[in-house]
């Protein structure tokens, strides 16, 4: 089993696409609960909670930070890092674990862990319904300290469409690392670790009288994560191809306006994004190594409030995002980078720092108006109020990919 610190459900820290969309499919729905069994079985394939939040700006930062881990595989430290982050901001205060540090990593470590398992595991069960793959192998993960009843089950060879697996496809537990594979042949099967004749304890399906689930299964994990929207999953999929985004944008579209604004605002508010942009612009003007592995960076998606106020200028910039790409930080530590200079223009020059502070800015915008630069059709200018400064960054709509891509940043100082 990968190490906490590794995403479940990568392979080198990259997600799969059905993954991804297991997850985002439960954003549509931000419930607010008390405690974990407040919402059953597959009413988590279309909801996200986390037990104890109950207020929705609290839910949909949540989300975010649990939506960066899945999709771009940041790992657990990074998710606390977020959490902490979030806790703090809301004044969040009484949740489970809350008081002493091996309550709080216990609690961080649950939330990001399970919902990394939940999600690929209905990813998973989309791929295996996608492919038509007659019989499932159940198999054991691998921990040190096994439940027996998982450890049972281990290289069973099932129909697809058995009984067993309407209740006993994993995850079976809080912690459960046990996966299913697909297979079309009873020697495929095989090959993927199942034992062929292995039959079914007796008594598999007998409900515990504690938990009222068979014995072996968690209370409240008798269902197969996914099982209500392996189609829904396997379509988006399809759909949105590569999910290029943090944001996958031809799905966001789909949700409500105020889950749109809240989940983007609280996307541009993580600190990992923060830190995701200063590397991104370290590694492109890093004179060794100038050609970083990314084309460039969301900061997530425009809310409803910057496409009314752009849409008054002109272009419709509905279901955009904010981008910056290698060309901007070049362009802007070139013509905006000396403090020789910008001082003669009444500005000062603007640092990697800066940039990689721009995301949560863009929420707290002082004005929006039509912007000029060279060679671009069209263009929207955005000053950010800074203390003492103006921050004044140029952006150029994108329609083909849909960004407001950055072109250009200053920072102007405020006379007195």
């Amino acid at each position: 089993m990968p190490g906490d610190d590794s995403p479940i459900g990568t392979v080198f820290r990259r997600p799969f696409a059905e993954q991804v969309a297991a997850f985002r499919l439960r954003l549509g729905d931000l419930v607010p609960t008390v405690r974990w069994d407040d919402i059953q079985h597959g009413a988590h394939d279309r909801a996200f909670m986390v037990a104890g939040a109950t207020k929705a700006d609290l839910l949909a930062d949540l989300a975010a930070a649990v939506d960066e881990a899945i999709a771009e595989g940041t790992g657990l430290e990074a998710f606390k890092k977020n959490f902490r982050s979030i806790v703090q901001k809301h004044g969040w205060h009484g949740w489970t674990g809350e008081g002493t540090e091996a309550g709080e990593n216990w609690r961080m470590r649950t939330i990001y862990r399970t919902n990394m398992r939940v999600s690929y595991m209905a990813g998973r069960h989309a791929q295996l319904r996608e492919g038509g793959f007659t019989y499932w192998v159940y198999r054991h993960g691998g921990s040190l300290e096994p439940r027996l009843h998982h450890l049972a089950w281990d290289g069973l060879i099932l129909e697809s469409d058995h009984a067993f697996w309407a209740k006993h496809y994993p995850p079976n537990g809080w912690g459960c690392s046990c996966r299913v594979f697909g297979a079309r042949s009873i020697a495929g099967a095989k090959r993927r670790g199942g034992i062929p004749g292995k039959e079914l304890p007796a008594g598999w399906n007998t409900p515990d009288p504690k938990t009222g689930t068979p014995k072996g299964i968690g209370k409240g994990w008798d269902y197969p994560p996914g099982d209500t929207v392996a189609d829904t999953i396997s379509a988006l999929t399809r759909k949105t191809v590569k999910w290029e985004h943090v944001l996958a944008k031809e799905f966001m579209a789909a949700l409500p306006d105020r889950t749109v604004n809240d989940f983007a605002t609280g996307y541009r508010s993580l600190p990992t994004l923060r830190g995701k942009v200063r590397r991104f612009a370290q590694a492109v003007l890093n004179e060794d190594r100038p050609n970083p592995r990314d084309p460039g960076v969301t900061l997530g998606r425009l809310t409803s409030r910057h496409v009314d106020e752009i849409a008054r200028l002109g272009p419709d910039v509905r279901g955009y995002d904010f981008h910056i790409d290698q060309d901007a930080v070049r362009h802007i530590a070139s013509s905006h980078g000396s403090s020789d200079i910008e001082a003669g223009r009444g500005q000062r020059a603007v640092t990697i720092d800066d940039i990689a502070s721009i995301a949560p800015l863009l929420d707290e915008t002082l004005s929006i108006s039509a912007g000029e630069i060279k060679r671009a059709r069209s263009a929207v200018k955005i000053t950010l109020d800074r203390g003492g400064e103006n921050w004044v960054l140029i952006f150029e709509p994108r329609r083909r990919r849909k960004m407001l891509a950055l072109r250009t940043f200053y920072i102007r100082k405020r006379k007195n």
